[in-house]
């Protein structure tokens, strides 16, 4: 019995830990404090200033760009990290060893090494930096987490049922199509919305890969407002949003999930 109260107090204590943070934000969304912590009563004047892209147009520049970089990025590596699993999936023992090792190295791999690797290389190719190599780049760190998360439907799926399509007539593109993808697509739509996570979330090889032309994301526009010395009181409200939009999505995606079983 103590063994069970200590077990659900810790996992508790837990979720707070986690979520009251973004608890936090959501609540101080609704009141037009400047600073975090003061509540100055109920209002919706921060959401209406945010949509207000007289007032802030940067912040909603940052915010578009961000997620047409996420949009791109993570279409790209899932189309990429899908192909790419099929491909190491056929490989031999040994191979498929080899090749799930070095798909590894780059999500183990820090992103300030990263960012660097990909900076020294965009420079040495004499590519100018923004919107395009932002996208290379998050397609590259993007690719390995597809990978890992479209690998394990292969393993479960049949192994014959390739060999069958083809035997009954259907062209290798045709079984690719038909048969392996959607056995796979569960795997893709997480992988995808791994990529898009991680892509909105990332900093660190953005900074690197961004260049000097303007281009701002919601990453690097949140650390250029903090070293002015606060936060715009706008990104609460955009915040809060952005939370609730992804949580929607996640449990209608468990829903289809529980659905299907």
């Amino acid at each position: 019995m103590v063994k069970k109260i200590l077990a659900q107090t810790y996992l508790w204590v837990l979720l707070l830990a986690l979520y009251a943070p973004i608890a936090i934000i959501v609540i101080y969304s609704f009141t037009e404090a400047k600073v975090l912590g003061n509540w100055t009563g109920f209002s919706m004047k921060l959401y209406a200033s945010l949509f207000d892209t007289g007032a802030h147009h940067s912040l909603v520049n940052a915010f578009v760009n961000t997620i047409a970089i996420a949009l791109i990025a993570a279409t790209a590596s899932t189309i990429l990290g899908s192909l790419a699993a099929i491909g190491i999936y056929n490989l031999k023992a040994r191979g498929r060893q080899a090749m799930g090792f070095i798909n590894t190295i780059p999500i183990l791999n820090g992103d300030i090494i990263t960012g660097i690797s990909l900076f020294l290389l965009f420079v040495s190719l004499g590519i100018t930096q923004g919107f395009t190599t932002v996208v290379l780049a998050h397609i590259t760190f993007c690719t390995p987490y597809v990978v890992l998360s479209v690998l394990p439907r292969l393993k479960q799926m049949n192994p014959n049922l390739y060999e069958a399509a083809l035997d009954l007539g259907a062209t290798p593109m045709q079984a690719l199509r038909k048969v392996i993808i959607p056995e796979i697509r569960p795997g893709m739509i997480t992988g995808f919305l791994l990529a898009l996570t991680i892509s909105i979330d990332d900093f660190a090889v953005t900074v690197f890969t961004i260049g000097n032309q303007g281009l701002e994301t919601l990453s690097t526009y949140i650390y250029a407002d903090a070293r002015k010395g606060g936060l715009t009181p706008e990104l609460r409200p955009l915040s809060a949003i952005i939370f609730v939009v992804i949580l929607v999505l996640l449990i209608i995606l468990n829903r289809r999930a529980d659905k299907k079983r």
